[in-house]
């Protein structure tokens, strides 16, 4: 397994790979209107306008194929934000996340981050983003029909 800096070429896969994870793990909670927004938002276009504004993807590459991805917003140097963690459903399990997560810490902390991370978590992903030291910092939110948990990590 490879994990390397997102190049252009990646856009279809990671959008295809967003798309069905996002349907079959978070949107099928949301109203039917968050859902189409969160789908619209993240499609190929939204992820081009992400990384057109600054945000840092790495993809997991696994036989020529995008296992994975991760997308991290820099918010100075006080925070960093975990925007997207996608893995495809054949890697969950195998600590493909855990791989993604330290590759972006640690660029984010090349970058001049102080390594403190939020996320909004779905309600799947919890345990996963507890699993990596995340901590929920309130309740389940709702916002344009979406489902989220805001998380914290603080860098020892």
């Amino acid at each position: 397994m490879l994990i390397r800096p997102f190049v252009p070429a990646d856009l279809p896969a990671c959008a295809a790979l967003l798309r069905a994870s996002a349907r079959e793990f978070i949107v099928h909670e949301s109203t039917p209107e968050g859902a189409c927004t969160f789908l619209r938002e993240n499609d190929e276009d939204g992820i081009r306008g992400y990384l057109a504004a600054g945000f840092v993807y790495h993809v997991a590459e696994a036989e020529q194929d995008v296992a994975g991805f991760i997308g991290v917003r820099d918010d100075g140097l006080e925070k960093s934000h975990v925007f997207h963690l996608f893995i495809d459903k054949r890697w969950h399990g195998q600590g493909l996340a855990r791989r993604l997560w330290d590759t972006a810490r640690a660029a984010a902390v090349e970058r001049g981050g102080s390594g403190d991370f939020t996320v909004n978590a779905s309600n799947y992903a919890v345990p996963v983003y507890e699993a990596l030291g995340f901590v929920r910092t309130a309740p389940t939110q709702c916002v344009k029909g979406l489902y989220f948990n805001p998380m914290r990590y603080t860098a020892a």
